[in-house]
């Protein structure tokens, strides 16, 4: 099975401090590390790891954060030769975490706000994929374009709209399967009354929505609801859970089909509990393996 996707790579800068600095202040941090990631970039190692053949569609920029970024991609299993460069900055995140672990970020999209149009091998990508997945760290109009090549080709569009926008009926059209939080399903529905899924299924035929710790939900226009549980863990970092769980749904959803769902959520939960019982964003995303394990030792006996 096959999946593009077409997203963003950054470099996150992160640096602790024991506390975040007010508005004018500086104080001094402990630890400072590099770690890739972008939404686009993490969701794509985390399908490649999941098992599919993943190809990447991005930019990076013309510094010294590129080949880290492709390198990080290509060492994940990940193809990248839809990673354009681009004169400029690659995409960074500044990130700093005190003591509580609270935080704050500031990103600069750099060379992902070049990624304006697609090729056309990027086209005939994606219209060979079982799946695209894409996000909304990109430019919009890029963003529909990918799910327009997509469509005629049959290539099941997922969308994981994150992060929250309100989004153009032209994409929406194009949506197969819709992933999000509860914030950005409120957001993407319109409407702040906690019961975003009827919405939601009026603009696209189906929706998961994920629930953090307490699982996943399913919902779509022929009636069929679901809640499935997420595995019970010991979470140490949930930075790149969501990512985890995106990119093994998008796997679960080539493989099958989107034939049993259910099989395919509780999977995507396992990638997600993976994940956060290890340290780190894109290091902490889990192989095949460690999903397998933690599938059947959770769901094993569950009808």
């Amino acid at each position: 099975m096959s999946v593009v996707v077409v997203g963003s790579t950054n470099l996150d800068l992160v640096v602790t401090t024991p506390r975040l600095p007010r508005p004018g202040e500086t104080v001094l941090g402990e630890n400072f590390r590099t770690v890739p990631g972008g939404k686009g970039a993490n969701q794509a190692a985390a399908a490649a790891r999941a098992g599919a053949a993943v190809e990447f569609v991005g930019a990076v920029g013309s510094d010294e954060f590129a080949p880290v970024l492709r390198d990080s991609l290509a060492g994940a299993g990940v193809g990248v030769r839809g990673l354009r460069t681009v004169a400029g900055p690659s995409g960074v995140a500044l990130i700093a975490v005190d003591g509580a672990a609270e935080n704050f970020i500031v990103v600069a999209p750099g060379a992902n706000g070049a990624l304006t149009d697609l090729h056309a091998d990027d086209r005939a990508a994606i219209a060979a994929a079982d799946v695209l997945l894409l996000q909304l760290e990109v430019p919009l109009p890029t963003v529909v374009a990918a799910a327009g090549a997509a469509r005629p080709a049959g290539t099941t569009v997922v969308l994981n709209a994150a992060p929250a926008a309100t989004l153009p009926g032209e994409l929406l059209d194009l949506v197969d399967l819709l992933v999000v939080n509860e914030h950005e399903a409120t957001v993407v529905a319109g409407v702040d009354d906690g019961q975003p899924l009827d919405a939601l299924l009026k603009l696209v035929p189906r929706v998961v929505l994920t629930l953090g710790a307490r699982g996943a939900a399913y919902a779509d226009r022929d009636g069929l609801r679901l809640r499935v549980p997420a595995p019970r863990i010991e979470a140490v970092d949930t930075t790149a859970a969501g990512d985890a769980f995106t990119g093994a749904l998008a796997v679960g959803w080539a493989e099958r089909g989107g034939a049993d769902v259910e099989s395919i959520l509780r999977w995507a939960c396992a990638a997600g509990a993976a994940c956060a019982q290890r340290p780190g964003a894109s290091s902490a995303l889990p192989d095949r393996a460690a999903i397998d394990a933690l599938h059947d030792a959770t769901y094993r006996g569950t009808p």
